[in-house]
């Protein structure tokens, strides 16, 4: 069982316009909203592959009747209620491709919603391989967030962020399993710039002698890098039909986690993000044998190659 925990959640809508006129009346030409956040994408990626999850998220009771409604059967959710409702993200689509995204800020959670989705989590974690904790904090709540979700976890419990700034700095020495950031959040976290694949190695080395075991880094086109004390992977694919690359770095974990971590998951891991670059929409379809095919784990790592994220 692999359970995430998505402390700002999300109802996504998605509006297809002709185009964006400033100031002026534009009509939608068709309109959708589905279930957001990182952790339930992560979830809703394992169950299409068959992996025990759950999707742990704090809501207020209208807004989890929404995001029940929205998920179905794509992914079991526990809800921890909330006084405030979900946020709501809208992408406004243009013909010519173009997405504007209006994200809004989330509901504040004060300390004792806080505590509740810590112990919440705590109790459920009871048993299982792995926890994430996935994506933005809501506003007013503490940056160490994830640092004190690392500290409640059972012994033997593994645990995954993926997270950006201070909510991810503050979980450097502890005891994380893993972080996934993408090229750009382990430049900020760092804070240098890392132009090469070396520049990355070197960056995630400094973070595992600081305490994580192993760091996760999705480079866009330049695929993945896998860093722990054995030292770095780096695994790549050429990706053709690519229709949508948003939510391949949630695939991404989620294939990581479903093949239980190590250099051995990479390739599994970059195969689900090929599969969620070749889906029409956001949610990642099933993934195939020519998804997993198309990936090429590299025996050596290319120090000096530049990246292009």
């Amino acid at each position: 069982m692999i359970v995430t925990v998505t402390p700002n959640p999300s109802i996504d809508r998605t509006l297809r316009v002709p185009s964006i006129v400033r100031g002026g009346l534009v009509r939608a030409l068709s309109a959708g909203a589905e279930a957001g956040g990182k952790g339930i994408n992560v979830s809703r990626a394992l169950t299409t592959e068959g992996h025990p999850t759950l999707a742990v998220v704090p809501l207020s009771l209208s807004s989890a009747a929404v995001v029940r409604a929205l998920l179905g059967d794509a992914a079991p959710m526990e809800a921890v209620t909330i006084a405030g409702d979900a946020r709501i993200n809208i992408s406004l689509v243009e013909g010519d491709g173009t997405v504007t995204k209006v994200n809004e800020p989330g509901p504040m959670l004060d300390e004792d919603e806080t505590e509740e989705l810590l112990a919440r989590t705590a109790a459920l974690a009871a048993g299982v391989t792995w926890v994430a904790g996935c994506g933005s904090l809501p506003p007013g709540m503490a940056t160490d967030f994830y640092a004190r979700l690392v500290r409640r976890m059972p012994a033997g419990v593994r645990v995954a962020i993926d997270a950006d700034g201070p909510a991810l700095r503050a979980c450097v020495g502890e005891r994380v399993a893993l972080i996934k950031p993408n090229h750009g959040e382990l430049e900020g976290l760092i804070g240098r710039n890392l132009p090469t694949l070396g520049d990355v190695i070197s960056a995630a080395t400094e973070l595992i002698t600081a305490g994580i075991e192993t760091v996760l880094v999705s480079l866009g086109p330049d695929g993945a890098l896998h860093v722990d004390r054995n030292g770095a992977t780096h695994a790549e694919a050429r990706i053709d039909g690519i229709q949508n690359n948003v939510g391949a770095g949630d695939a991404l974990l989620a294939g990581y986690l479903a093949a239980d971590g190590g250099r051995d998951a990479l390739a599994s891991a970059v195969g689900w993000s090929v599969a969620a670059c070749r889906s029409p929409g956001t949610t990642m379809r099933p993934v195939t044998q020519a998804d997993l095919d198309a990936v090429t784990v590299h025996d050596g790592t290319a120090a000096s190659r530049r990246l292009a994220a």
